[in-house]
């Protein structure tokens, strides 16, 4: 079917559906257009959105990235960038191939159409234009034909009238024959004009018309299968990223299969494996007996009014207590407190209490006790490097040779900085190695460079790669002597590795044995700078080798002290502890409650029962 056969009547409609059509086009390319900013948009937000959750560098959470469940989210979030991507892709082969081929297809669209209705518009003007000629040629003939029929009246009547003249007659008659003429010069006009348009008419309608719509059917057949071809393609492009996306997914699936708690499982005992052995069996104490007694070495109870002591069965043998204290009581181990102790509530009297607590001022020793005592007393001097490193640790810092963390936890920290020492290394090595190939190039080349500036480099990297190798040494030092030991590294076996001499364990133990006092200051392990080359300060050690102190009589709380501040310790009215060191006039008595369980309380909240028989005990009056 054909248009110009068909339609040839529509000029009119045709040009308002060839419009239509071209803004059906327009419209499917701002669809697509949309589509394409929706699919950029998308693509950023799943890039945000996998940015924002990745790891961030030199971080805690790159750390938790070590477990499969954390890699395979690490996974997820990568292929989400990679899905990201393809939708960045459909986004460029949209606009690519549909919405920039679709407007250059619409402007060509829109010259043809224009060229083809202008033709049809020209077509039909001439038509009109003709048939305004017939019409006119038409209306001439009629009236000269008219003219022509009144005048031929007009000469018979004047031939017919008697007295008329002659003259009169012939004028009437050459009249007649003028118009006569008239009418046939008209009749023969207008029989041409209406035959040349009868033959302009069958070729507008069956010729130029035709010919027009045809072209104008022709576009708009191909602007149906254009936008028929770039749904098509919408199509394809979709369909191309699919497999990729498909991958993506696959990887996600992949990442996911891969997680295996077990592993998880292992990761997290290398995590927090500490290495030291569960506690021991909690020994009988026997009530029955006086209360002269020493509290078990296996003791790991905690406080007697809290209901949460739970023996964990395990080994006879001594287990490290001070891993489970937790750091406020570690630190009441280290450190007296530094103010005056609290008076006593003032709703108890002293005097309404048999054998009331005195006074922290008023108690005194006697001046005899303190001069034996300064005669006596060792030197301190060689315990200030632990006073510092135990101040340090107070202070939330950490020891060289990480002897603060557990020794599972030393050992992979103190492996950690061997492998980067190595990798420093290596690369220092592999800088002096190009350096010399550099130098060896300008020997044999004085033109490219001067070899003696590189000897100044080389020299600096010798220096660097010395110092290195030192670092490193002084750590695999340490990570053999913790290799050497775990699960429990005792005195003896320290004897063996060489590491600590005869003179400085009997500086352990006089350091031991003045480890506290209650002005504050205290002393763990004999400085070791002078007497060792290698450089080793255990603080864990510290506390697993010193022998608790003896108790030297026992207390009963007369009040409930709440011990908030670090070195005291909380006590209940009415409870019986153990008197491990009396007031020294600060106001302060030292006791103890379990092995793990010590520190200072104010002496006049306590009732004390010094024994006579320990060594340094002086009964209060």
């Amino acid at each position: 079917m054909s248009w110009g056969t068909e339609l040839w009547d529509q000029f009119d409609n045709l040009e308002k559906h060839t419009q239509w059509g071209i803004d059906v086009l327009e419209k499917y390319i701002k669809f697509v257009k949309e589509r394409t900013e929706i699919e950029i948009s998308y693509a950023k937000q799943l890039r945000n959105l996998s940015k924002k959750y990745q790891p961030k560098k030199n971080s805690k959470e790159e750390e938790e990235y070590k477990y499969t469940s954390c890699k395979a989210f690490l996974a997820t979030l990568n292929e989400m960038n990679d899905y990201a991507g393809q939708h960045e892709v459909i986004s460029e082969n949209m606009t690519s191939q549909i919405t920039a081929e679709l407007a250059r297809f619409v402007q060509e669209l829109k010259q043809e159409r224009k060229s083809h209705f202008h033709d049809g518009r020209k077509a039909q003007q001439y038509i009109e234009t003709f048939w305004k000629q017939l019409e006119a040629s038409k209306r001439r003939f009629e009236r000269d034909c008219k003219e022509a029929d009144r005048a031929q009246q007009y000469f018979e009547k004047m031939d017919a009238d008697i007295n008329v003249t002659k003259a009169d007659v012939e004028k009437a008659r050459q009249q007649a024959q003028i118009r006569h003429q008239m009418a046939e010069d008209s009749k023969a006009e207008y029989s041409s004009i209406l035959q040349k348009f009868n033959h302009d008419q069958r070729e507008h309608y069956h010729t130029h018309i035709p010919n027009i719509f045809q072209k104008i059917q022709e576009m708009e057949e191909r602007r149906i299968v254009r936008i028929g071809e770039c749904m098509k393609t919408y199509a394809e492009v979709d369909r191309q990223v699919i497999p990729i996306i498909g991958k993506c997914l696959d990887g996600i699936t992949k990442a996911a299969e891969s997680i295996d708690q077990k592993n998880d499982s292992l990761l997290v005992i290398e995590a927090f494996k500490s290495g030291f052995e569960p506690p021991g069996d909690i020994d009988f104490e026997d009530f029955t007996q006086p209360m002269k007694r020493t509290v078990s070495e296996s003791s790991l109870s905690n406080s007697r009014w809290d209901g949460k002591s739970e023996p964990k069965p395990g080994s006879k043998s001594k287990g490290k207590l001070w891993p489970f204290i937790k750091k406020n009581k570690l630190m009441s181990l280290l450190t007296s407190p530094h103010q005056p102790p609290p008076p006593p509530p003032a709703s108890a009297s002293p005097s309404a209490v048999p054998n009331g607590p005195q006074s922290p001022k008023q108690q005194k020793e006697p001046l005899s006790h303190r001069f034996n005592e300064f005669m006596t007393s060792k030197p301190k001097i060689h315990c200030f490097r632990s006073l510092k490193r135990g101040l340090s640790l107070k202070l939330g810092g950490g020891p060289e040779d990480f002897s603060n963390l557990p020794p599972e936890q030393r050992r992979k920290k103190l492996q950690q900085k061997v492998d980067e020492l190595n990798k420093e290394i290596q690369k220092e090595m592999d800088q002096r190695d190009a350096l010399t190939k550099m130098k060896d190039v300008y020997i044999k080349n004085p033109q490219m460079g001067d070899a003696a500036s590189v000897d100044h480099k080389l020299a600096e990297l010798g220096q660097n790669m010395e110092k290195l190798r030192l670092e490193a040494q002084k750590f695999e030092g340490w990570l053999a002597e913790v290799e050497g030991r775990l699960p429990v590294r005792t005195e003896q076996s320290r004897r063996q590795s060489g590491m600590y001499d005869t003179q400085n364990t009997s500086g352990l133990n006089n350091c031991a044995q003045d480890r506290e006092s209650p002005d504050g200051s205290y002393t763990e392990e004999p400085s070791q700078e002078s007497e060792m080359k290698v450089p080793v300060t255990e603080f864990d050690d510290e506390f697993d080798d010193e022998e608790p102190l003896p108790t030297i009589g026992t207390c009963k709380a007369l009040y409930t002290f709440e011990g908030q501040n670090e070195g005291t310790i909380s006590v209940m009215e009415g409870e019986m502890l153990y008197v491990i060191e009396e007031d020294k006039g600060d106001g302060w008595t030292r006791i103890r409650r379990n092995e793990d369980e010590e520190g200072y309380v104010p002496t006049s909240y306590v009732e004390v029962y010094l024994d006579k028989n320990a060594k340094g005990a002086m009964t209060y009056i």
